[in-house]
């Protein structure tokens, strides 16, 4: 059942990011086929250029594009669905337009990416499907509801529909990083971490996403190991984790992030 990156088509989404750019550079590097789409025309074009990919230019917050960006794509044999949101801060700051365009773009596109590729892999027998997520969807913190709504979520979908895919040759794993260094939403903001709280690399997070393609793992967590103990226990003992969180100054640094940003 496992997926070989060289000779197969992707579709990465999240392509202009910091994290997108790493990803398609090493997914290049293993061989893949790549078709980029993001909503940054001109780094999109550089990015392709450099990797000998297609690009497609493309807003996932809009039901129209999504599909005209399904239809230019083709068939493919990977989906990594990476684009995202921050979404954080108290959801009263957040207008209702601001508020659907987080959810549309972390968990309602990457659940129509996934349901409009699906068909195609089962049909071949094989294939697989990435969805990026988040500690934020393991455990909750404050200022991050809309966040974690969503990355919650996403991990809930992704777990069921692996389920749904058992036997059928097509996996399906789920990334979840931590505050990443260098790149992605966390660097983009430039908020200061508490002393002590650790981060990962973009190339942990992109290592992640090739090892669960290629070894069929359902979640990976890209976390130093007390960070993963941290959101085991925000999965069994919530309120324990909120009293964690609160002593040891995580749970403020979420109200420094802006409000919402795109990759």
């Amino acid at each position: 059942m496992n997926v070989r990156l060289s000779g197969s088509r992707v579709l990465l989404t999240g392509a202009t990011g910091g994290l997108g750019s790493g990803m398609a550079r090493a997914l290049r590097a293993h061989g893949a086929e790549l078709i980029l789409t993001g909503r940054r025309v001109e780094a999109l074009e550089r990015l392709a250029a450099e990797t000998g990919a297609r690009s497609i230019a493309a807003d996932l917050s809009v039901p129209a594009e999504v599909t005209r960006l399904l239809d230019e794509a083709g068939p493919v044999d990977i989906l990594i669905n990476n684009a995202g949101l921050s979404g954080v801060g108290p959801v009263v700051g957040f207008s209702e337009e601001e508020i659907a365009r987080t959810v549309d773009v972390n968990l309602l596109t990457p659940i129509l990416l996934t349901r409009a590729v699906t068909p195609q892999l089962v049909g071949r027998g094989r294939g697989h499907i990435v969805l990026i997520g988040s500690m934020g969807g393991r455990t909750a913190s404050k200022g991050s509801s809309l966040y974690n709504s969503t990355k919650f979520g996403l991990r809930g979908f992704a777990l069921a529909h692996r389920q749904d895919l058992h036997g059928t040759g097509v996996g399906v794993s789920i990334v979840e990083p931590t505050f990443v260094s260098e790149a992605g939403m966390y660097a983009d903001s430039g908020v200061a971490l508490p002393k002590g709280v650790r981060t990962v690399s973009p190339g942990e997070v992109t290592r992640a996403v090739i090892r669960g393609i290629e070894k069929n793992i359902d979640e990976i967590v890209v976390a130093p190991i007390e960070q993963r103990i941290q959101a085991s226990l925000g999965l069994v003992a919530p309120s324990v984790d909120a009293r964690l969180q609160r002593v040891l100054g995580v749970s403020d640094v979420f109200g420094k992030y802006p409000g919402v940003t795109k990759r």
